[in-house]
């Protein structure tokens, strides 16, 4: 019975450990993103307050609304109720897609 009990703690020790390091490498991305976004909220209130954008800034602001939308599956978690806690299921899920697709790219024919 000890072994039975002892196989199950060793994989339950092997899917926490890839938990956290799928959280450290999507804790990563949300930072990257989100440095990416700074300058947002007073390139947004420029328009607000009767200036125009000039061209390099509308090119700015495209860049930072993409990046934005690349971060919503992250986002929605957390504001729901009790999100926080999804949020370990979320990365594991985007890690799975991006290895998924990254195969794909593989196995494709050049």
């Amino acid at each position: 019975m000890t072994g039975y009990n002892s196989k199950y703690a060793a994989m339950l020790k092997k899917s926490l450990m890839s938990m956290r390091s799928n959280s450290a490498t999507h804790r990563r991305h949300i930072r990257k993103e989100l440095n990416e976004v700074r300058g947002l909220i007073p390139l947004l209130m420029k328009h607000r307050n009767g200036q125009r954008w000039s061209v390099t800034e509308r090119t700015d602001l495209l860049r930072d609304l993409r990046a934005l939308a690349n971060l919503s599956p992250y986002l929605i978690p957390l504001l729901m109720p009790g999100g926080i806690f999804i949020l370990p299921l979320v990365a594991y899920w985007m890690d799975v897609r991006r290895n998924q697709r990254k195969n794909a790219r593989e196995d494709a024919p050049q």
